[in-house]
């Protein structure tokens, strides 16, 4: 077991030895004894830092695979590639131990370096006000000024757009939390271990795609599901565009084994948080464009929507009946634990 303090400084060489560090950016990485980061930035004229902060507070058993895709999802919305990564790691003193810090460092430099992130800096601790892991990251990366993305860019006309399935990362979280009752339902260990699996495949990192069309200056505006799934996520795009928009709730693909799921329990696959998949607008002319942009990093897309003007508000299709987009007040997975 540790104790509570930092990290002893002969592990805390160790840990940092596993991260991806060098970088011809980096002038002064992390190390023990040095106190803040140096870096050459930006890169090139003519781009934009763009910055992301995100704590993964939840207990789960993949919170440093979680703390670096919440936030390279997020910059990647943005048009920005992920670079430079700065992270603080709270242990709960009392059940820590040296194999607990070790499996979250591996977890970090393992996906960052699946996204050619570099780690530049951050804090490590044993501490009595935490009663499980937290990981709080702050990602920096770059962006052309001319490729920048925001989620207020939506225009009226344009389409709406989804890549991927969901809910992704809510079919994961049933099947890794509620396994012994699924398997007394009636559950095969095999299916349940291929739901858990939907962390990685499909995965809940939406960078490819979200890169493939901003960088090729398709998209008016893009946005990821999270909490509250796809339906929340669509309600906060036309509240930060200001627009109104229709959905067609039948075309948003949801995997068989997701809807069995969430039937199970009786959530909506719609409402359940959906980290994998990404929603996009642009205009009807860069639809194809756009499909083929995703299609050549291996994401399948459909048309699901169109952006309206704002007085016609936001509402949805289902079976050919028009009717006003529900609202969620919570996500549909917090019923999992009620």
């Amino acid at each position: 077991m540790l104790p509570e303090g930092k990290l002893p400084g002969e592990l805390l060489a160790e840990l940092l030895g596993c991260l991806p560090t060098q970088d011809p950016g980096v002038v002064l990485g992390p190390g023990v004894g040095e106190d803040a980061a140096l870096l050459r930035y930006p890169p090139a004229p003519g781009h934009l830092l763009a910055a992301k902060s995100d704590p993964i507070t939840f207990a789960t058993d993949q919170i440093g695979f979680y703390a670096v895709n919440v936030c390279a999802n997020d910059l990647a919305v943005s048009g920005a590639r992920p670079r430079y990564y700065l992270v603080t790691v709270l242990f709960p003193a009392g059940p820590t131990t040296v194999a607990t810090v070790r499996r979250v460092f591996q977890q970090l430099a393992r996906a960052c370096r699946d996204h050619g992130i570099v780690v530049v800096g951050g804090h490590s601790e044993v501490t009595s006000t935490v009663t499980q892991p937290v990981v709080a990251g702050t990602l920096l990366g770059h962006v052309d000024r001319g490729r920048s993305v925001t989620s207020h860019g939506s225009r009226p006309g344009d389409r709406l757009l989804l890549a991927g399935v969901v809910p992704v990362e809510g079919t994961s979280i049933i099947a890794r939390e509620k396994r012994e009752e699924l398997l007394a339902r009636g559950w095969s260990p095999q299916e349940l271990d291929r739901a858990a699996a939907f962390l990685y495949e499909p995965g809940i990192s939406v960078v490819a795609p979200a890169l493939a069309v901003a960088e090729a200056g398709l998209v008016t505006a893009m946005h990821d599901p999270t909490e509250g799934g796809v339906v929340a996520a669509l309600w906060e795009l036309a509240t930060a565009a200001q627009v109104g928009l229709e959905v067609d709730l039948d075309a948003i693909p949801v995997p068989e084994i997701s809807a069995r799921l969430c039937a199970t329990f009786g959530l909506d696959p719609l409402g359940t948080i959906a980290s994998g998949a990404l929603l996009a607008t642009c205009p009807p002319e860069n639809v194809e464009q756009v499909l083929a942009a995703w299609r050549s990093v291996g994401w399948e897309g459909r048309v699901i929507g169109q952006i309206l003007a704002p007085e016609a508000g936001v509402r949805a299709r289902r079976g050919g009946t028009v009717g006003p987009l529900p609202r969620p007040a919570a996500d549909e997975i917090t019923k999992l634990w009620r």
